[in-house]
């Protein structure tokens, strides 16, 4: 463990196919987005492929370990700095945005619930090493519903088991450890969940199903029955409920927002470009497609309006179990996360509108094919329905606040 800081040191050097990058990681990230991701995005979506170039350079920066704490090696980056970061490589490819998004909300769990000296080696270990961390949080028989689990985590004295047939583990075959959720024992209810932490010796993965879909295709998203076995400081203490509202539920809605935010602001800058090129040809003159830019733009300054105030209010919130498992601060993070998952696709529609059949054509600078496909992603990971209908219920017993803007 005395080695992960110098291990993430040497890990930071920057890779010769990415020009030296400020320590800061958001600024590094956009390095990795412009230079790397973006070259290879077009392949990674064609071939369905886990984006390998944009993760090498990811890794040899040491951004897969920046939330770590420093103590363990770590750079212990804020919320807003990894926020930064997704929106920063989305723009160049979106599945790798994604993809870093769900690495980093699964090791915020870890950070802030991994309290025993197993997770602390763990971290010490992600810092180190720069492993790449997956979840499996939906089953087969419960429909994508991640707040019930039909597995159960089986012990024995000091070690456990556990099957689950993952309908979902997004870049399993990439992943180095994986976020399990179980119920807490073969007797506890559906909804009586523990998160369970496993490192690749310890799990073994057989694939069920292939991801081949319409967008965000190289988030890998393949079904797996996942076998795993360990010893019971593998296991978050917290109960999964809790953890969830204080951690998993606000920190996956805000790095998911912030990856959206990035597609969309790829979407206006090629739509931005592409005016400029029409004002040149006809100098003068306003463009007509101007005014669908400047509805885009509105649409884009609204998301980061609202990314922004969910990030205020979690770190408000930070530090007060009270205030993060809260009906009203629930309310927030899952409305942050319906406004931005249509918002993202109405900016890229408003891109394409602006370009016309420059933005509809594959072949052309300005093409937004790609950026619509990931966009119409957003609504469906975890249905906009399914947490409208849950925001619906709480709004039922929920008081009205007694603050100035509530």
């Amino acid at each position: 463990m005395n080695a992960a800081p110098a291990a993430l040191a040497e890990r930071a050097q920057a890779p010769a196919s990415v020009a030296p990058a400020p320590a800061n990681a958001a600024a590094r990230a956009r390095a990795v987005g412009a230079e790397i991701a973006a070259r290879h995005a077009d392949a990674v979506d064609r071939d369905g492929r886990f984006p390998t170039e944009a993760f090498d350079a990811l890794r040899e920066q040491g951004l897969l370990g920046v939330m770590v704490p420093a103590d363990l090696g770590g750079s212990g980056a804020s919320l807003f700095d990894v926020a930064a970061a997704c929106h920063a490589l989305a723009r160049g490819c979106a599945a790798t945005g994604m993809i870093y998004a769900m690495h980093q909300i699964q090791v915020a769990c870890l950070v802030n619930h991994g309290t025993n000296d197993w997770h602390r080696a763990l971290m010490a270990r992600i810092a180190a090493e720069q492993l790449l961390l997956g979840s499996a949080t939906t089953e087969k028989e419960t429909g994508g519903d991640i707040r019930n689990s039909v597995c159960a985590v089986q012990a024995d004295g000091d070690r456990f088991t556990l099957a689950k047939n993952a309908s979902v583990i997004s870049y399993g075959d990439q992943s180095d450890v994986i976020l399990v959720t179980a119920r807490r024992n073969p007797d506890a209810p559906s909804s009586d969940q523990a998160l369970v932490v496993v490192t690749k010796d310890d799990y073994r993965l057989e694939k069920t199903s292939v991801w081949d879909a319409m967008g965000m295709r190289g988030t890998c998203s393949d079904g797996y029955r996942l076998e795993a076995a360990g010893v019971i400081d593998q296991i978050l203490p917290l109960p999964y409920a809790d953890l969830s509202a204080q951690t998993m539920l606000p920190v996956t809605h805000i790095l998911w927002s912030s990856t959206w935010l990035g597609i969309a602001a790829d979407a206006v800058s090629r739509a931005r470009a592409f005016v400029r090129s029409e004002a040149k040809r006809k100098p003068g003159t306003t463009p007509a497609s101007a005014v669908r830019l400047a509805e885009a733009t509105a649409k884009l300054q609204q998301m980061k309006a609202v990314i922004l105030a969910a990030i205020r209010q979690y770190e408000l919130a930070c530090g007060s179990p009270e205030q993060l498992t809260s009906l009203s601060f629930a309310t927030a993070m899952s409305t942050l996360k319906v406004t931005t998952s249509e918002l993202v696709r109405e900016v890229v529609e408003a891109a394409i509108r602006t370009c016309g059949l420059a933005g509809y054509r594959n072949d052309t600078p300005y093409s937004l094919g790609r950026h619509l496909r990931d966009a119409h992603s957003a609504a469906l990971m975890i249905g906009n329905d399914r947490i409208m209908s849950h925001v619906a219920t709480q709004l039922l017993v929920q008081r009205d606040g007694l603050g100035p803007f509530e």
